[in-house]
């Protein structure tokens, strides 16, 4: 195996250390001695245990009201509608105000979506079976096909909140599509970084750097034929991961229909593991990067998703991005080769169904 080589290509040393992510043009402070300090912070509240298949109060399940008055068909699989508070509107007449260098505001129109994983309340990803995850592929994948065709939405992101750590206020399984007319400032940044590595090297960043993780190995978590899921070399959540087709395709509606299996394989696999990692229902942020739909050239896009979990050593203690990461930059304690080690060892076999076989009759 080899070791785990910074931009330099020497080793990556064992004490604090920065680490540089490509895609953003930035560093991330990396102390992995800062594991063994004690913690007298904040606990996190455990995930609400026998949620029912349906409950008559939740605004996302099947045939109930939701928050905003209209009521829900009785959907048998995945359900997708406009949401009823969104975050962005469609376009509205009226200037921005003209240039200032110092307070420029502009409009940003759009549309907000919400996708239902599952009419069932109690399931997430990790515990839904393949046809079921593969259908929420499908749903991602139509919806960023029709944002595209509209000609007023500049990019489409598809992300999922899962868990009350992370802001999600409802346990039903869902998800989130936000369709902008302008292109928001992350994927910007990741689209100008993978440009500007293209026409150096005339090859697409991400492609290069899963050649380098497939070569080390340690920190890939699992892979199929068509995905890999690694713990990114300048990773800042402590188990935060990123998805990574093998062929260099840069949208979901681009991908195969194998493609779109494997995927559905893939992501099993991964939220299986989290759950498992410490016996809870793993909160995290998800979301997936790909080429805008403003109808410019991206050249060197590929797709791929992040995965932003929070907790850091137990299903109750959670890492907070807070002083020297927001007046700084990112710092993290878990090495990304650790974080990749203890995610591997994972069974992909979800942890309630191990303990429903090892109950006594």
């Amino acid at each position: 195996m080899l070791p785990a080589m910074n931009t330099t290509g020497r080793p990556t040393p064992a004490g604090p250390h920065r680490r540089y992510n490509p895609l953003l043009d930035e560093w991330v402070l990396v102390s992995p001695h800062r594991l063994a300090r004690p913690w007298q912070g904040q606990v996190e509240a455990a995930h609400p245990p026998g949620l029912p298949a349906h409950d008559p109060d939740c605004y996302l399940c099947p045939r109930n009201r939701r928050a905003g008055g209209e009521h829900n068909p009785d959907y048998r699989d995945t359900f997708v509608f406009d949401n009823d508070f969104p975050a962005l509107l469609p376009p509205v007449s009226g200037a921005d105000g003209g240039p200032d260098d110092l307070l420029h505001a502009e409009p940003q129109s759009g549309i907000c979506r919400v996708v239902c994983f599952s009419p069932r309340h109690d399931l997430t990803l990790a515990r839904m079976d393949m046809p079921g995850i593969r259908k929420v592929i499908e749903a991602w994948t139509a919806e960023v096909e029709r944002f595209g065709r509209r000609g007023d939405i500049g990019y489409v992101q598809v992300f999922e909140n899962k868990g009350t750590a992370m802001g999600c206020s409802n346990p039903h399984p869902h998800g989130q599509i936000w369709g902008s007319a302008a292109v928001p400032h992350l994927p910007a940044r990741k689209m100008a970084m993978q440009r500007r590595y293209f026409e150096r090297h005339g090859r697409d960043l991400l492609g290069d750097y899963l050649l380098r993780e497939l070569a080390a190995g340690e920190r890939v978590v699992c892979r199929n034929e068509a995905w890999v899921v690694v713990v990114p070399f300048w990773a800042v959540w402590p188990f935060e991961t990123m998805v990574v087709p093998v062929r260099a395709v840069d949208s979901l509606p681009a991908l195969t229909s194998d493609e779109r299996e494997g995927l559905a394989d893939i992501l099993r696999r991964l939220t299986v593991r989290y759950d498992n990692l410490f016996a809870c229902s793993f909160p995290y942020s998800m979301g997936w990067h790909g080429r805008p739909t403003d109808g410019q050239s991206y050249p060197g896009c590929r797709l791929h998703a992040v995965y932003f979990p929070p907790l850091l050593r137990s299903a109750d203690v959670r890492k907070f991005l807070v002083g020297y990461e927001m007046t700084a930059e990112p710092q993290r304690d878990l090495t990304a080769e650790s974080a990749a080690e203890r995610l591997r060892a994972q069974s992909e076999t979800h942890y309630l169904i191990q303990l429903s076989h090892h109950r006594p009759e």
